[in-house]
């Protein structure tokens, strides 16, 4: 069962006096990627397709997935009424893709698989926990906390099949490590971007991977704080199978937070430098 249902937000609350511009575009990106939940699951009961329990694990994951992207749709809707999100959303069906027909995982085993999905539900509890806490407006604060709760949970669904697979597969320490940062490293790619075109930009604007990302990771980074970063690299490390808490996890977590900062610095700078030619649309 849902822990939560999209009719029983408090919808009535919503106060556009305190959306934040910032936030509209990044709300509505993440709404493609999370409705586009359920191809992940179909990839997921294919590579487990022998583990009927994780199957239905991931078919639930996926249902509460689908619901987030339905979620802040609404929401997105409310703070821009000429947006589309079903037309947005089609916009991205029809352009971006995973490979549903896999029938191993791109990670190399299954256990790699699941630390892979780890990092996910880290960065996306992590970011829509600094989503709640830098908004104002309090249906966004409230759709983000549902949201951010369900991801932390789903850490936990992952990270216990993992252990259970680990016993199996006794992947090395290395292959987790590389696993985990792989995927860390892939959070810019096609996936984000090609979100924040379909759900910001004209139609008939041409997609540009670097436009696109910039215009995303300059203001999604600046809702971060250094606890967001401190509690996602205790997350990672607990993936990996380090001490979540230790000293290590500590320095990783100041690493982490100066490279977002620089990073940080240089979307934003970017975006000053884009022309007045590549307006983020009105109405996707």
């Amino acid at each position: 069962m849902k822990h939560w249902r999209v009719e029983q937000v408090a919808w009535d609350r919503f106060e556009p006096s305190k959306v934040d511009p910032d936030i509209i575009p990044l709300v509505k990106a993440a709404a493609m990627v999370e409705r586009n939940g359920g191809d992940y699951a179909i990839y997921l009961n294919r590579v487990f397709n022998d583990d009927p329990d994780f199957a239905r694990a991931a078919d639930h994951w996926a249902e509460e997935e689908i619901q987030h992207g339905d979620a802040l749709g609404k929401w997105a809707s409310l703070a821009d009424p000429g947006w589309d999100y079903a037309a947005a959303f089609e916009r991205y069906r029809n352009g971006y893709s995973i490979d549903i027909n896999a029938d191993a995982s791109i990670r190399g085993s299954r256990t790699g698989e699941l630390i892979a999905r780890c990092i996910v539900e880290t960065g996306t509890s992590s970011y829509y926990t600094a989503l709640a806490e830098a908004t104002e407006e309090p249906v966004l604060q409230q759709v983000c906390k549902l949201i951010a709760a369900d991801e932390y949970r789903h850490f936990k669904l992952f990270y216990d099949h993992m252990k259970r697979y680990l016993a199996r597969e006794d992947l090395s320490f290395a292959k987790r490590l590389r696993v985990a940062f792989g995927r860390v490293g892939e959070s810019e790619d096609d996936e984000l971007a090609f979100a924040f075109h379909c759900a910001n930009e004209d139609p008939s604007m041409a997609y540009d991977h670097e436009r696109c990302i910039t215009g995303y990771m300059g203001r999604a980074m600046g809702f971060y704080r250094y606890r967001h970063l401190e509690r996602g690299m205790g997350m990672i490390f607990k993936a990996v199978g380090l001490e979540p808490r230790g000293r290590l996890s500590q320095l990783a977590a100041r690493g982490a937070w100066r490279l977002l900062c620089w990073r940080r610095d240089r979307y934003r700078e970017a975006i000053r430098r884009m022309t007045p030619t590549t307006p983020l649309a009105q109405a996707a």
